[in-house]
């Protein structure tokens, strides 16, 4: 299983009418969703995507 541990700040998005989750500690790396849990969901997905590419590219993984 795969797991992290970054910070993930969730707040609520009036102009998207959706909540945001960002993880600081990896640059862009944002999702949203219509729920609090759906938000935590997607921003897992985006983190993984996120680690992937960065290996693949040679950046360097915040630990």
């Amino acid at each position: 299983m795969f797991k992290m541990k970054y910070r993930i700040t969730i707040y609520w998005s009036d102009p998207d009418q959706a909540f945001i989750a960002e993880i600081p500690e990896l640059p862009g790396c944002k999702a949203d969703g219509k729920s609090q849990i759906a938000v935590l969901r997607n921003v897992n997905v985006i983190a993984r995507e996120w680690i992937e590419t960065a290996k693949a590219i040679g950046r360097r993984i915040p630990s």
